[in-house]
Order: structure tokens, then sequence, then C-alpha cells
């Protein structure tokens, strides 16, 4: 599947369980690991863990076997690695504890 069709069926499946505040950065030039994170809140532990599942059972329907998940005991950061994309779901306090978005910003600006 393409990076950018498996992009597309990760919001949707986030937006279609209505996962909150949905970002998507592009970080092939900083790291070999991944190419894009995708980035979602979920009002409670329960909703974290049910959009992380929903990404799961989207991207087997469409045939791409995620290589790993992580978290989803606690439901506070839910992190689904589909490969060429990697999509982390937490509730809103642990993202805003985490900055992701600020970290790999940063990132950039000191590798640039």
């Amino acid at each position: 599947m393409l990076i950018d069709d498996l992009e597309q069926l990760a919001i949707n499946a986030l937006e279609e369980l209505k996962g909150n505040d949905i970002s998507v950065m592009d970080i092939s030039e900083m790291t070999d690991v991944t190419n894009r994170l995708i980035i979602a809140s979920g009002t409670s532990n329960r909703h974290v863990r049910s959009l992380a599942e929903n990404v799961v059972v989207e991207a087997k329907r469409a045939g791409v076997l995620p290589l790993g998940r992580e978290g989803e005991g606690s439901g506070e950061w839910v992190l689904i690695d589909l490969g060429d994309i990697v999509v982390h779901v937490m509730l809103p306090e642990t993202r805003d504890y985490y900055n992701l978005e600020k970290f790999w910003t940063d990132f950039k600006r000191e590798e640039g």
C-alpha cells in the first residue's frame, strides 16, 4: 500500500470514532525508523484503546499487518507501528506532557 493511502486509511479510522486533534508529521528526513507520525487524542482510556483498535482493524482489512502495538493496557498512550507510519493515540494530558509535535519540530530545527 502506498504511504499516502496508508496515511489516509489511518486518519479515516481515527475520524470514524471521533478522534480529536489529528496531526500528521513527515519525519522521513529526520529518522530511518519511519516516515510519518500520526498523532491523535481520545477523550478517555477506553476511547484511546478503541481508536487504536480501529486503526489496527482497518489496516488489517486493507492487507497491512501492524508491526507492533504498545500501551493498550493503560490506554493513556497507544502506539501502532504500521511500518512507514507510526500512529500515536493519547489522552490529552499525556499528549500535552510528552508534546511529540514540539519534540520533532525542535529536532528538525537542530538538525537543519
